[in-house]
């Protein structure tokens, strides 16, 4: 039930900063938070401890918490991710993290390329057979667990520890697409094709095609997205 109720008051909290309910330079108290919430001080403070982690707040003496400049946050963190993309923030975090993905995931393809078994190369052949089937039977939501799967996989096969810390990153952006209505009914045939390339590329270790084919997959979804940002729309199934 703690774990409950602190969860709740995290988001609650988190949420209320992240969409300017609480704005910057705002102060919030444990007894502020007890009394609003109905919490104990100890649900507040471990709830407080995790917003102060994300460098959402920080601690002043004589003032309480109070909220940090965004440009302070730790916007890598996977529960402030969900958070801007729940709310409206969301077409500002889609470009940003797309822009990430595209600086970063052709070079790491590449590098898995490099770097990977035949066994890695089969197995990532494997699921893109597998993400081809459930997309062409619209099984978006299975569909979404296994292209969070090829995406992390490729990340740790790359061999670079930062790209492979990207991994829980990734999967918030391909998560919340499909939550928020941001992909097709089927993925289309461009997007799933250019995933078995990027297996089969790496498969065969050859660096510049999967170079390539993940620059194919990285450059739609930034074409979809600016066209339509904020609404769900046809965008293509990455």
């Amino acid at each position: 039930m703690g774990a409950v109720l602190h969860d709740g008051l995290l988001d609650a909290l988190g949420r209320e900063i992240v969409d300017g309910v609480t704005p910057v330079g705002s102060a919030l108290t444990l007894d502020g938070i007890c009394v609003r919430f109905g919490v104990s001080r100890t649900v507040a403070r471990e709830a407080m401890r995790m917003l102060e982690s994300m460098r959402l707040i920080t601690s002043r003496r004589r003032v309480g918490l109070v909220v940090r400049p965004r440009e302070e946050w730790d916007v890598f963190d996977p529960r402030l991710i969900r958070w801007r993309l729940d709310g409206p923030q969301r077409a500002d975090q889609l470009r940003s993290l797309t822009e990430l993905r595209l600086a970063v995931e052709p070079h790491a393809a590449a590098c898995a390329a490099a770097a990977a078994g035949r066994q890695e190369g089969d197995e990532l052949v494997a699921l893109t057979a597998r993400m081809r089937r459930l997309g062409e039977e619209g099984r978006l939501g299975e569909f979404m667990e296994l292209d969070i799967e090829f995406h992390a996989r490729l990340l740790r096969a790359s061999g670079n520890e930062m790209f492979a810390a990207l991994t829980d990153v990734v999967a918030e952006v391909l998560r919340g697409r499909t939550e928020h209505g941001l992909m097709p009914p089927h993925p289309e045939e461009e997007a799933l094709a250019a995933h078995e390339a990027v297996a089969a590329a790496v498969r065969a270790g050859d660096a510049e095609a999967a170079e390539a084919a993940m620059s194919l997959i990285t450059t739609e979804v930034r074409r979809a997205l600016a066209a339509a940002p904020a609404t769900p729309s046809s965008s293509s199934g990455r």
